[in-house]
This record gives structure tokens, sequence and C-alpha cells, in this order.
């Protein structure tokens, strides 16, 4: 009987052992709640076809915010690479520390020290026409591996805003939202381009843009600036709402698998997977209390 009793506190020993390495099997809770988008890295991703839909906000918008919440697990594969998370009239992308001279610049642009690690997120916009026509200059800032991030770039006045976590970057640049009509491909896209892309201009040293390794959810784009950098607290608690302002919501809760992403602010701009991007089955958990809330305010 005794055998019995200490064979059967054994194997619930044994079972608890699994439980820990069970759950860290699971794919990781969207702090949103619901489901999300997976992307292996490869070549999948997420795409809205210009011929259909062009662009998403009109050139000359002055006022805007595009935000995401992103789980990456994966750096950059070298120096010379740029993991995209989204593109179009906006970029986010993702560089490790070796992308230089450019994040050296950056640095003393923005009168900051030289950021370090294996994940470093730089978020611009494309300028409208004329003189500035270009790229806005980007805020970087370090990311964690493995962990859920809250980012936003928001234009208000004469400041281009990021937004990570509970973090502010503001860099004094009043020019509105425009294109680059060389830039090929035009389409919107979440993940990366389905390949390798070689970024023009950067000669002697090449840059490409590569895909993203990890998970999306709950994708928003507003034609007005949602954070009042004023203030503490950004990270956003349950799902974006959809209101007049609302360009374009994916909440990706659509059914394990499905490949169609469906836009909830009701102007159809409905997402396709392409090569295998599609919709993860994940659990709920509370965003407040379980990321990074330190405030700061950098500014030029």
């Amino acid at each position: 009987m005794k055998n019995l009793r200490n064979q059967s506190i054994f194997g619930c020993l044994f079972l608890l052992t699994l439980i820990p390495l069970s759950a860290k099997a699971l794919p990781p809770p969207s702090p949103a709640g619901g489901n999300y988008l997976v992307l292996d890295g490869v070549d999948d991703y997420a795409v809205l076809d210009f011929e259909t839909f062009g662009y998403l906000l009109p050139d000359g918008t002055e006022e805007f915010t595009f935000e995401a919440w992103i789980y990456p697990t994966t750096p950059p594969a070298n120096k010379d690479t740029l993991v995209t998370i989204l593109h179009q009239q906006v970029r986010m992308v993702i560089v490790n520390d070796e992308f230089q001279p450019y994040l050296n610049n950056l640095a003393n642009l923005h009168n900051i020290e030289p950021l370090k690690g294996d994940l470093i997120l730089l978020i611009n916009a494309y300028r409208f026409g004329g003189a500035n026509a270009g790229n806005t200059i980007p805020f970087p800032f370090a990311l964690e591996l493995n962990q859920w991030h809250h980012i936003a770039y928001q234009s208000k006045g004469d400041q281009k805003i990021t937004i990570v976590n509970d973090l502010v970057g503001i860099w004094q640049d009043g020019a509105p939202l425009g294109r680059v009509v060389f830039l090929r491909p035009q389409d919107f896209v979440l993940g990366g381009f389905g390949k390798i892309i070689e970024i023009p201009g950067r000669p002697p040293n090449k840059s490409f843009w590569s895909s993203f390794t990890g998970y999306i959810d709950e994708v928003r784009i507003s034609t007005e600036a949602r954070y009042d950098v004023n203030k503490k607290g950004f990270m956003p608690d349950g799902k974006f709402k959809n209101d007049a302002k609302t360009a374009a919501l994916w909440h990706f809760d659509e059914p394990g698998g499905i490949q169609e992403f469906l836009d909830a602010s009701g102007n159809a701009h409905h997402l396709v997977g392409k090569n295998g991007a599609k919709i993860g089955n994940a659990l709920a958990v509370e965003a407040e209390g379980k990321l990074t809330t330190t405030w700061a305010r950098l500014k030029q």
C-alpha cells in the first residue's frame, strides 16, 4: 500500500513537471484576446493588392496613426537585413545594432545613446511631394524577443511620434503623408513581400527587406493621432475600437487556419494571406501589468 501511495505521489510530481513545459510550448496569448496572424518568416505575408485598393490614406494626409501588436520570435539574419512588419505609406521594420552607420546617425540626430540589441524598431513614413519628398526620420527603439509589444506611429501638427508600449519618441517633422512612386511592390503588406527585396539607393552596401517571423494582432490605421503624448500609459486595453476615424482595422479573430482577414472598419479592406500566412489559435491575457511600462518622453 505504501509503495502504491509513493508511486501516486511520484506520478503527480511528474505531471506537475510537465505542465510548465507544455504551457511553454503553447502559442503566446494575445494581449487583445482572441486569435492573431501567424507568420513563419520564410515567404508568407498578408496583402492588400494595390491595383484593387490603391493607397489606404490620401496623399497629403497630415494627421494619422498606424499601430499594431507584434510578437517577434526571430531577429534579423544579418547586418544588411530589414525585417518587414508593415509597409506601404508607412513602413515598420526591425534591424539589428550592426545596421550602421545609419543607427549612429539616428542616435546623433535624436541626442540619444546608440541602441544595442538584435531587435531595433524603426518606423517612418513617406513624405508628400515637392522639396520634402522622401522619408521621415525614424526614432529607434530596442525591443525584446518573444514578447508582445504595442507599436504605433502617428503624425500630429509638426510632430512625428513613435510609441512602443509606454515609451514615446518625438521628432519635429510636419511633412504630410505621401508615396514613393518608384517603389515596387506598392501593395500594402504585413510581414513582408513573399520574397527578399533589394532596397534601392544604398550602394555600396546593399540592404534587403526580409520577412517577419512571429505574430501580429490588432492592426489599425486611423485618420487622426490616437494618443495624447502628454499623458502616461498608451497600451490599449482589449481590442482596438472602430469609429469614424478608422480607415482599416484587422482583429485577426477568424478561425484558426483561415487565410482571409476581414476589415472591421466597414471599408472592405480585406487582407489575404499568401504562402501560408494564416490565423493561429490563442488564449487571452490582460495587457495591463504584463509588459514594461516605464515612462519616457524623448524629443529633439
